[in-house]
């Protein structure tokens, strides 16, 4: 995202920060009982494991375990309760289970990590209401491919990680395990933020279900996110790449970035990224070559290194005229189809084991809800490119022949 930059000394804990019960001190002397081991360390690393995760609360004790129905068969989108795409929810690890649910959408509204324009905590309510179309009984073909995802596979909206407002690490975990209940389960994560910072915890979760080193990353984005600590603080949304680097989490010739642009990161930070063998794709490759030949080499890469894919798409990839409720605007980025293609075809042909769609700020988006749009299109076009794989629809760039036409005019006029 924005420019994270910091050379100074409270970002490194102190040698006075550790008392002598073995408490952990922050930078400025108090004791942080919450923080996990290690947090203050640099690099800060996250926790492991499952345990105390806030994927089930008391209401949800000793009900039988599946997928809940709360809006009636075919109704729209602007009708009923809210959920993805009116979907069923699911509130347990136990109802992925036994719904056997193939894709959880959940939210994480979080953006105390944001450094720019703030509102992302609002981004996955958006995300969901601002959609006219309905879910199950109501069809969700698409035009382009001709694949129905909602008839191929089992979705649900998980609903939101929990969040300790004011409280960095304790969310950071939270999402992590959240998340990690998901993957679990054996279905595959589709996460609405939130600020970018979130895609540490979440990615994290992959990682440690599949393996540290294991895990591959397609970030789109106007920003490299591999920014040093922002002063006084030891997460945002400027971080997250690097946090997932320098954990070991994601290996940097893991991550395959598209759509960098503007005024940072400055040479430092971009030899940092190419001593870590990162691939980056700024949009003057973009302009220069066309975006159809930079996808083609984006989908190439994330082919041949990590064994299991994950996207990160913030938002702000896009131009400002296609995504202006966001927090870090940059002109001169995507084009709507060039995003919603992007996702599908990663989906399709390398296949997803998670996703997130970060940064929709909907104080900033215009009337119409175009970015809320956009970022709710996007997880329904990576739906269909799931649901692509399922039924063997893999080749490069594939469109259903109906869809292209017959390739003259069909236009009834006398030639005579």
């Amino acid at each position: 995202m924005s420019e994270q930059r910091s050379d100074s000394p409270q970002d490194t804990p102190r040698p006075s920060d550790h008392g002598p019960e073995g408490h952990t001190h922050g930078p400025e002397g108090h004791h942080h009982h919450d923080f996990g081991e290690g947090f203050w360390e640099q690099p800060p690393r996250l926790g492991k494991g499952l345990e105390g995760h806030g994927a089930v609360d008391d209401l949800n004790v000793g009900r039988p375990p599946g997928p809940i129905f709360v809006n009636r068969k075919g109704e729209g989108g602007f009708a009923g309760i809210q959920t993805f795409a009116k979907l069923p929810v699911c509130l347990t690890p136990e109802d992925l289970v036994a719904g056997e649910i193939d894709v959880a959408i959940c939210g994480v509204p979080w953006d105390a990590t944001a450094s720019g324009r703030s509102g992302t905590n609002h981004g996955p309510l958006a995300i969901r209401a601002c959609d006219y179309k309905g879910g199950y009984g109501r069809p969700h073909y698409s035009l382009d491919v001709r694949v129905d995802a909602f008839e191929t596979l089992k979705v649900c909206d998980y609903g939101d990680a929990p969040i300790r407002v004011g409280n960095t690490w304790t969310t950071f975990e939270e999402i992590r395990r959240f998340v990690g209940t998901i993957v679990d389960s054996g279905a595959i994560p589709i996460i609405l933020g939130g600020d970018h910072a979130t895609t540490w915890p979440s990615a994290t979760a992959l990682a440690d279900h599949y393996g540290y080193g294991k895990v591959g990353i397609v970030h789109f984005d106007a920003h490299a996110d591999t920014g040093t600590d922002t002063p006084g603080s030891l997460a945002s949304h400027g971080t997250p790449m690097r946090k997932l680097i320098e954990s070991g989490a994601v290996p940097g010739k893991n991550f395959v970035q598209v759509g960098l642009r503007g005024y940072w990161p400055d040479q430092e930070t971009i030899d940092w990224m190419e001593e870590r063998q990162m691939r980056t794709h700024f949009m003057a490759e973009i302009n220069r070559d066309g975006f159809e030949k930079v996808l083609e080499r984006a989908v190439d890469e994330a082919l041949d290194q990590a064994d299991h894919l994950y996207i990160s798409l913030d938002i702000d990839v896009a131009d400002p005229a296609y995504a202006p409720g966001t927090g870090t605007p940059e002109p001169g980025g995507l084009t709507s189809i060039h995003v919603l293609t992007a996702v599908r075809r990663l989906a399709a042909e390398v296949g997803i084991v998670g996703m997130d769609v970060v940064e929709v700020s909907p104080p900033y988006d215009d009337r119409g809800e175009i970015t809320a749009l956009l970022a709710n299109r996007a997880v329904r076009e990576a739906l269909t490119g799931i649901a692509m794989r399922r039924k063997g629809l893999t080749e490069p760039d594939y469109l259903h022949p109906g869809a292209l036409g017959p390739g003259h005019s069909r236009a009834l006029r006398d030639k005579s």
